[in-house]
């Protein structure tokens, strides 16, 4: 069984989240996106063994910390999809451009694509390609555990922004109303930033992809 912290990092407040298998107590960070001696202060007060580093996608706010942590504990990086590269080499640039502290670029160990399992002790994540707010954002799902982390795509009440250089409002609501609601209404998210919801939550009330919308689009 999958065991989980949340820490909120950057100005942003982006939810980095340390997994942990309860059996084994390997663990993974995703989307360690910066203030790195808060997220070694974590592991050390866990102790659990990190073993990797998963991104969901490569907006600085989530990898920012990923390159100094793995050099560091000498553990890869792994994902998001290859589409985000562009993202991952243009760090400097985005540093640049919202006035964080310099990131160098980098390329991850592994790239992921849908449909491939991302093993952390006994338990196990699914990848899902969800592109929208990125081209190369994944989300990674635990079906046994009943719970994903989905960075940006969706968050309680609102959905990820499509008006950074590759976003796709399109391509983002396909992947919200396609990738992820038929998982079930059951399955509660880790969102990029703010609270936990659900997806039966977001089905219900969510003002931008809920079935309410899309009953009332196909109305008109």
């Amino acid at each position: 069984m999958l065991k989980y912290h949340i820490l909120p990092v950057t100005p942003y407040q982006q939810n980095c989240t340390l997994f942990w298998c309860d059996q084994t107590g390997e663990a993974a960070l995703v989307d360690p996106g910066g203030d790195l001696e808060r997220l070694l202060a974590l592991l050390d007060k866990s102790g659990v063994t990190l073993t990797k580093i998963l991104l969901t996608h490569g907006h600085l706010d989530h990898v920012g910390a990923a390159g100094p942590l793995a050099a560091r504990l000498g553990v890869p990086i792994v994902g998001p999809h290859p589409d985000d590269d562009f993202l991952l080499r243009g760090l400097p640039g985005q540093c640049a451009t919202f006035g964080f502290p310099p990131i160098a670029a980098f390329t991850p160990n592994q790239w992921l694509k849908g449909g491939d399992k991302v093993a952390l002790g006994a338990s196990e994540f699914e990848v899902i390609h969800c592109p929208g707010h990125t081209p190369g954002h994944v989300v990674f799902y635990s079906a046994a555990d009943r719970l994903a982390q989905v960075g940006d795509v969706i968050f309680q009440g609102s959905i990820g922004r499509t008006d950074f250089p590759r976003g796709n409002h399109g391509d983002l609501i396909a992947s919200i109303r396609n990738q992820l609601f038929p998982l079930g209404d059951d399955l509660r998210f880790i969102p990029g930033h703010g609270p936990m919801s659900t997806i039966g939550d977001e089905r219900r009330s969510n003002p931008y992809v809920g079935d309410a919308v899309f009953y009332r689009a196909n109305r008109v």
